[in-house]
């Protein structure tokens, strides 16, 4: 058995990555209460986040973010349709899955723009 031949669903990629968002969703909290905290604390802090947020690498891990957020919103969605039998047959599932992929995707993009 060739394991490098094995093409995972469309349908198990999406599971895939709304289980990698939702952990980098999780593990950016402390980054994020950070960011908040500097940013309430006083004025001369809040001009050093506005610095910290326009760092390159900053603006990528905020898009990669932004990404897991939507994609996550996006999946979590149709994982409630298809709880209640909506979208349950294979074709339908298919083309959700690429729905959410996109529209994760989509939104990514706008933020991207909006960071830009």
């Amino acid at each position: 058995m060739n394991l490098i031949k094995i093409r995972l669903p469309m349908m198990g990629i999406v599971s895939i990555l709304h289980r990698i968002s939702g952990v980098l969703m999780f593990v950016s909290i402390p980054l994020l209460v950070y960011l908040f905290h500097l940013s309430v604390t006083g004025e001369p802090e809040f001009e050093r986040t506005l610095v910290l947020l326009q760092n390159p690498f900053m603006k990528l891990l905020l898009l990669l973010l932004a990404w897991s957020v939507f994609h996550h919103l996006f999946a979590g969605i149709r994982y409630l349709l298809i709880d209640i039998d909506i979208g349950i047959n294979k074709p339908q599932a298919r083309m959700s899955a690429y729905i959410a992929l996109f529209a994760g995707f989509l939104m990514a993009v706008i933020v991207l723009v909006m960071l830009l």
